[in-house]
């Protein structure tokens, strides 16, 4: 799948760069919205259904952050599933190897497409965009 419009979701401003420059780096041109919590993101995309603006149709979220976080932000996007006319891949990408976590994604399997662990690399960025 070819992707265009690319939400990263995650506190960390320095994530926000490394995704940035592994994007470049990789010469991967994708539209990016970052937000630092899953509050912004969700009432972002909330926005965007309604208005009927364009939707991202990938979607990086980290699992711990302020506000709203990684699974209270999963359980909003199911409510809002019904009304996105495309797929929308969401990737966690997280700084917990927490096995409790890892199995926790596991259980939103229809909707996460994989569990990478921070930091990001090249290898993991092109896995996602290939």
């Amino acid at each position: 799948m070819k992707f265009k419009y690319v939400f990263v979701v995650d506190d960390d401003k320095i994530h926000h760069f490394i995704i940035k420059k592994l994007l470049e780096s990789s010469n991967i041109d994708v539209e990016q919205v970052f937000f630092e919590n899953g509050f912004d993101a969700i009432n972002d995309l909330k926005g965007k259904v309604t208005t009927g603006e364009m939707l991202p149709d990938l979607i990086l979220l980290d699992i711990n952050m302020p506000v709203l976080d990684g699974w209270q932000f999963l359980e909003e996007f199911i409510e809002l599933k019904d009304k996105i006319s495309h797929d929308v891949v969401i990737h966690i990408i997280s700084s917990s190897d927490n096995k409790i976590d890892i199995e926790k994604a596991e259980s939103y399997k229809d909707i996460i497409g994989s569990y990478f662990v921070k930091p990001m690399t090249s290898d993991s960025i092109k896995s996602i965009f290939s």
